[in-house]
């Protein structure tokens, strides 16, 4: 979204509806076994969040959790293009008892390259790391690319050949074994300058989950008008599981009172879950302090949402 732009530039300079049973692939003795899984799919069972500091520290996702008076299931960071995979954070995440969401933003990279097989080095690589890690992985790539302002989306990049990449990017996991992977396809939720998302779309055997990224700006705000298009044009080409992958309630629109509008449409809408952008900014409409920990009626107002959640044990 727009109000994580520069957190993303500022990410990759700094780096350079149903459950499905866990299976386990035989392996090496000096190997970790690796999960195969679709992460179980329950309404309103996911609550995660992104935060600065993220992988090189977790302390910011620990000052989270006591604000909102839950531990989150799902722990995201953004990785830019050439980076590995956060291993050690991974396992911190998973210690205390969440799952790592990881998009993988290809800022440096050509996205028909990509499709072309020219990183695949660098691809093999990744999904090695995932599937030594052994766990359960949430992971995207070029998410919101169907909206303007990053070099891989709408206006950059033509449709096909994001998915073409997507679906290159899947086949090549699968074929190095990390099966523990589930896949976050990553709209922006639909307003005016956004692409039609149909277009992006690289087959339903390529995705298990499909994100949205969506924003509570102004007092208008609602989750009908936020999400509820968008979520009517993913179930027509779809019905995988719909997860809230980026939002947040800014002050300027109200956030006590909006905060449980989210939770509510999140049910109404019958979604996976949310995941949080607890990040402070200060550049306008766009960029607003989304933090809950500065604020005592925001915090109250996320706590009695958040209470309501069965959180699905990953």
């Amino acid at each position: 979204m727009r109000s994580r732009l520069v957190l993303t530039v500022a990410v990759a300079i700094a780096a350079a509806a149903v459950a499905v049973p866990i299976t386990r692939v035989a392996s090496s003795p000096a190997s970790r076994p690796v999960e195969h899984a679709v992460l179980p799919a329950g309404l309103a069972s996911y609550l995660g969040v992104y935060e600065t500091g993220p992988p090189r520290t977790y302390q910011p996702v620990a000052e989270f959790a006591r604000a909102a008076g839950r531990r989150p299931n799902l722990v995201g960071y953004y990785s830019g293009w050439g980076e590995g995979f956060a291993t050690s954070f991974a396992e911190t995440v998973r210690r205390h008892g969440a799952v790592t969401i990881l998009q993988m933003d290809p800022t440096d990279a050509s996205v028909p390259g990509i499709a072309a097989g020219d990183y695949d080095g660098y691809l093999r690589s990744f999904a090695d790391s995932v599937r030594k890690f052994g766990h359960q992985v949430v992971i995207g790539f070029g998410h919101e690319m169907n909206a303007t302002w990053y070099t891989w989306g709408y206006g950059h990049v033509h449709a096909r050949t994001f998915a073409a990449a997507w679906r290159h990017i899947v086949t090549l996991f699968r074929g190095q074994g990390a099966g523990n992977v589930t896949w976050l396809w990553t709209l922006q939720a639909d307003e005016p300058g956004t692409g039609p998302i149909a277009a992006w779309w690289p087959g339903a055997g390529y995705v298990t989950w499909v994100g949205i990224d969506g924003y509570y700006y102004r007092r208008s705000d609602t989750f009908a008008g936020v999400f509820g298009k968008t979520i009517a044009q993913v179930r027509a080409i779809t019905s995988k599981p719909v997860l809230l992958s980026e939002t947040a309630v800014g002050p300027v629109a109200g956030q006590p009172a909006k905060i449980g509008d989210l939770f509510a449409g999140m049910r109404q809408y019958q979604t996976l879950g949310l995941v949080w952008f607890d990040i402070a900014q200060d550049q306008g409409i766009y960029h607003q302090d989304w933090r809950i920990e500065d604020s005592p009626q925001a915090a109250a107002a996320f706590r009695q949402g958040a209470s309501t959640l069965r959180l699905a044990q990953p």
